[in-house]
């Protein structure tokens, strides 16, 4: 898992990815043409790596931005990489490769270059993204991720997606695939909430000492979407620690916390809308925090999410996610 002069870290498998990446979450249905122009800007100044979801909404907008800016010359279509990802209602076998053959569709791509389980946690399958009981609740489905992962295996055996991996899922959950008897691939990547105020080191060590690369969402700790995020959370762009390094090395904070997770071997995933921020986050790679620093920014750590609890608490597959 080395990183290359390219600025990609290596997967097991022996495909690289971008060690940063391009969010492309759209809260608001609304701003969809928003969403579209800022992945434009994030290719003209430089991104080669843009993280979607089925859940989004936004696959037709990826698609597009990227297909405009290959046909002005701007990039090839080999030199960009999409992680996709498969949504809860399509855990059952029989419906991996449609939810993947529905994404690709939207994007206008042959392929994926990396293709996730979003969580693991199934709901029943319907047409919509969440079926709701009279209590409110998601209606949840029995899938044994087992054979789900079979079926994302056999995708990339297709040659519908190159790598396979999975996104929030605790060391127990990843045991469960890696200890699965017949294992083919092994899964490249775990894509979790990780910042400064919560680390997850022990998640960390795990996957290192398999292989698999962590990568991060949610970086910068946002307290934006009240609905999800606990606005009860301290601001972590504010706090003092950061903001007197960032002061030390004359960048800003949302740099030096995009920095750390770069120097503990994360790959990271951020979004924005401004022009000036997205170029901003780009200079993460023109300069290095000390050891020092390195561990005085671990020492934040409160293990404390973002996202307010209780999605899938009443699954009956629930576990609590490892620190």
């Amino acid at each position: 898992m080395a990183l290359t002069k390219g600025r990609r870290l290596t997967m097991n498998d022996g495909n690289t990815i971008p060690v940063i990446g391009f969010g492309t979450h759209c809260a608001d249905p609304s701003q969809k043409r928003i969403c579209l122009e800022s992945i434009k800007i994030a290719i003209e100044v430089g991104f080669r790596h843009f993280d979607g979801a089925y859940l989004y909404g936004t696959e037709e907008q990826v698609g597009q931005a990227i297909s405009q800016k290959i046909a002005d010359g701007t990039i090839k279509r080999e030199d960009n990489f999409y992680t996709g990802k498969l949504w809860s209602t399509f855990h059952r076998p029989e419906l991996v490769r449609k939810c993947l053959e529905e994404s690709l569709k939207k994007l206008q791509f042959d392929y994926m270059d990396l293709f996730l389980i979003h969580n693991p946690y199934s709901l029943k399958p319907g047409p919509e993204f969440v079926q709701k009981g009279e209590d409110g609740k998601f209606i949840t489905d029995n899938v044994d991720l087992r054979k789900t992962w079979e079926a994302m295996e056999a995708c990339k055996d297709a040659g519908l997606v190159k790598s396979i991996g999975v996104s929030n899922f605790n060391c127990k959950q990843l045991e469960m695939i890696l200890n699965k008897p017949g294992l083919k691939y092994k899964p490249v990547l775990n894509q979790v909430e990780c910042h400064a105020y919560w680390s997850r080191s022990k998640l960390l060590t795990f996957c290192k000492s398999h292989g698999i690369l962590l990568e991060a969402y949610n970086v910068l700790g946002t307290q934006r979407d009240p609905e999800w995020i606990d606005q009860n959370m301290p601001v972590l762009l504010e706090d003092p620690v950061l903001n007197a390094i960032a002061k030390k090395y004359n960048q800003s904070p949302a740099l030096v916390a995009l920095r750390h997770q770069l120097q503990r071997g994360l790959v990271v995933i951020i979004k924005s809308v401004k022009k000036h921020r997205i170029e901003e986050h780009m200079q993460a790679f023109d300069f290095h925090l000390s050891d020092e620093d390195m561990k005085s920014i671990d020492g934040l750590n409160r293990n404390q999410s973002y996202y307010k609890s209780g999605m899938f608490d009443h699954h009956p597959q629930f576990q609590q996610p490892d620190n």
